[in-house]
């Protein structure tokens, strides 16, 4: 996106143009340590046995297996593995005030043929060192997979790229559906859907439509 040496415009001038923080430019992600990626793969297990389990029963299984550690480094591991307790709840999504707020597209929608309306979503896949995030697009009608792509971060960057590799293969969708992850309501990918004219929803997770990716 952003080209060091531009005949014309200075790296700033481009993150003005692109909406990207100058500052963010240059961020370069700190690894989690050694002990945190072994922390998260327990997680993992502890959460995909009993995914009703919150942060403090989560912790206290982590003692039974050796580690000691408060709740707030129990917290941030979870979030950053996108790992949240299931049970019913009134309202699973409460979208940010600076957010902007798009009409639901999808209720009460007949979807009857192919690129009228595709969806995305992020999922992590736990390494032997780590973990890497998979991303895949569907056409809802078909229920195809248009196209995925793995990563170490879950950039917004890396988001619209996969979304501009599928429309290259696939064609253009009328309405793309996603939830409410910073990834997909940042400036950077609702510009590009906006500038290739597809309608953005978000909706409330409960009234997400779900695909087997």
């Amino acid at each position: 996106m952003v080209e060091i040496r531009h005949k014309r415009l200075s790296i700033m001038e481009q993150c003005v143009l692109l909406s990207i923080s100058h500052s963010g430019y240059y961020y370069t992600p700190v690894a989690e340590s050694e002990r945190n990626l072994s922390i998260m793969k327990v997680i993992d297990k502890i959460h995909t046995e009993y995914p009703f389990y919150g942060f403090r029963r989560i912790r206290k299984e982590l003692e039974n297996h050796g580690f000691f550690i408060g709740k707030k480094l129990v917290i941030r591991l979870m979030k950053l593995m996108s790992i949240h307790t299931v049970y019913p709840k009134p309202k699973t999504t409460v979208p940010s005030s600076e957010h902007t707020v798009y009409p639901c597209l999808l209720r009460d929608l007949a979807i009857e043929k192919v690129n009228q309306v595709w969806e995305m979503d992020i999922t992590y896949i736990a390494m032997e060192k780590g973990f890497m995030y998979l991303s895949a697009i569907t056409d809802v009608y078909s229920r195809y997979v248009l196209h995925r792509d793995i990563s170490n971060t879950m950039e917004a960057s890396w988001c619209k790229d996969i979304v501009e590799q599928a429309i290259v293969k696939n064609g253009t969708p009328e309405i793309f559906n996603t939830d409410q992850g910073s990834q997909f309501t940042s400036e950077l990918f609702t510009s590009y859907l906006l500038a290739n004219k597809i309608k953005s929803v978000w909706m409330d997770e409960d009234e997400l439509l779900t695909t087997s990716i």
